[in-house]
């Protein structure tokens, strides 16, 4: 036996039995309030963890106070939603890690008054029949875009996956090198068509793409043209690529469809903002286009989806795809759809409602007024450290819009006792927890994706993390 072993002995000898811990205070207390289950697994991975570390020579605190402290925090956290609100202080709007669009309080009364009872989900009211869900969001989408057609699946993935199955299965299909994208999660482009059982005929060169390339692929094989808008990246420099009209015109001579990928869709023009590189979907549907895939939940601002719009044709061969089934949506997301595609019948009035359109383009004083109003509130409640409101800039996020910066102001911390990381850890492990960004030596909380109710479980939580 080694010399430390007596000691570890000593110390292992010190933490109490499960059935101890039952029978105390806090274990009769716990036991009244969570499935004994749920305590006695809190309790047994506690002390195995207090074991181990007196083991490794790592006891730390071996206090009871902190024996049961540690015992409360796995109760609270397996007992606990894994999925809960956090609040987004990054600026970036479309934060893919953060569930991107925020819905409107309309748009979440619709969803709850469909979901708490029955609905008309698949039911013809004036038939008194069968009926089809997607109609509840074809008439809304057929306006707004001009399409012929319409209707919606899980995601863009698995829209563009849809297309290419039913058109284009053991066919080739044209598209630029340059346009080869990747997408979040690691999915590409040349991947999904794989899967699709569509193949791939990669034309053009990285940076430049002509039309006569095009037409020199165009084979007895081809199915379709494919273009999809670089709408995550941007190729700069010595370029060329071919616009829409264009293809769509030498598609027509060969008698081929042209799908486009839009990926970030968006349903209002952002010229007025400044913005020339994001076409709308209604642009895209007038350029004459067959089938047109973009996302619900990025520049459109709704819930996940993959809107499929284009002739009536392409989408009703689309729509009677086995596959269909598989990749269609519940009624919680048409739901949310229906809503936030009445906005859109007035663009004036969609900029105003839906969140995330009104957090890109609201004023930059408006965000300044916000981050001092958090800044004034942190100095009163925080001694100690300093808080500066300092001019930055926010990005839309979820592959949207790359190239853009949006102006915008945030407060800026320099903890006096621990660092900036330290603080972030902290500030993300709270309760709700709270998502920053560090700049240098600097910890930033932008104004932009802060709301004006979130403030004070800000101003909270970050005395309870300086404290």
């Amino acid at each position: 036996m080694t010399p430390e072993a007596p000691e570890k002995q000593k110390k292992l000898s010190l933490l109490p039995s499960v059935d101890e811990v039952l029978k105390s205070p806090e274990g009769n207390a716990w036991l009244s309030r969570f499935q004994r289950k749920v305590v006695v697994r809190a309790i047994r991975e506690t002390l195995a963890a207090r074991r181990a570390a007196v083991l490794s020579d790592r006891p730390g605190e071996l206090t009871r106070d902190s024996l049961i402290h540690d015992i409360q925090a796995l109760i609270g956290r397996n007992t606990s939603f894994s999925l809960q609100p956090v609040i987004n202080a990054t600026g970036i709007v479309l934060h893919t890690n953060l569930g991107r669009s925020v819905l409107s309080d309309k748009v979440l009364s619709n969803v709850v008054a469909v979901s708490r009872g029955y609905s008309n989900l698949e039911y013809d009211l004036e038939a008194g029949r069968r009926g089809k869900r997607h109609t509840h969001t074809r008439r809304l989408l057929r306006e707004i875009t001009g399409a012929e057609d319409a209707f919606i699946v899980n995601n863009n993935a698995a829209a563009v996956f849809l297309c290419l199955n039913t058109l284009a299965a053991d066919r080739e299909v044209i598209v630029s090198r340059s346009e080869l994208v990747e997408i979040g999660g690691s999915f590409r482009v040349p991947d999904v068509m794989a899967a699709s059982h569509a193949v791939l005929r990669e034309i053009g060169t990285t940076n430049k793409t002509h039309l006569q390339d095009y037409s020199r692929a165009i084979s007895d094989n081809t199915a379709l043209l494919l273009k999809v808008h670089q709408s995550n990246y941007r190729i700069i420099g010595f370029t060329q690529e071919v616009g829409i009209r264009d293809l769509v015109a030498l598609a027509k001579k060969q008698r081929l469809p042209v799908m486009y990928d839009l990926g970030s869709g968006c349903l209002v023009d952002l010229k007025p903002f400044g913005i020339h590189t994001e076409p709308t979907v209604q642009e895209i549907v007038r350029s004459g286009v067959d089938v047109l895939t973009f996302s619900g939940d990025k520049l459109l601002g709704g819930p996940q989806g993959g809107i499929i719009v284009g002739k009536k044709k392409y989408i009703e061969k689309i729509q009677k795809n086995p596959l269909a089934r598989a990749l269609r949506v519940d009624k919680l997301t048409i739901a949310a759809f229906e809503a936030v595609l009445m906005e859109y019948m007035d663009e004036t009035n969609a900029l105003a409602e839906i969140p995330v359109l009104k957090m890109l383009f609201q004023p930059p004083e408006e965000i300044r007024a916000r981050a001092m109003t958090l800044a004034s509130k942190l100095k009163r409640a925080i001694k100690d450290v300093t808080f500066t409101v300092m001019a930055d800039a926010s990005k839309a996020g979820g592959g949207s819009l790359p190239e853009v910066d949006f102006p915008t102001f945030a407060v800026s911390i320099r903890p006096a006792h621990i660092s900036v990381n330290e603080l972030e850890h902290r500030l993300r492990g709270s309760s709700p927890p709270v998502i920053a960004r560090i700049k240098g030596d600097k910890l930033l909380l932008d104004a932009r994706t802060i709301r004006a109710h979130e403030i004070k479980g800000i101003v909270d939580t970050l005395t309870r993390c300086l404290s």
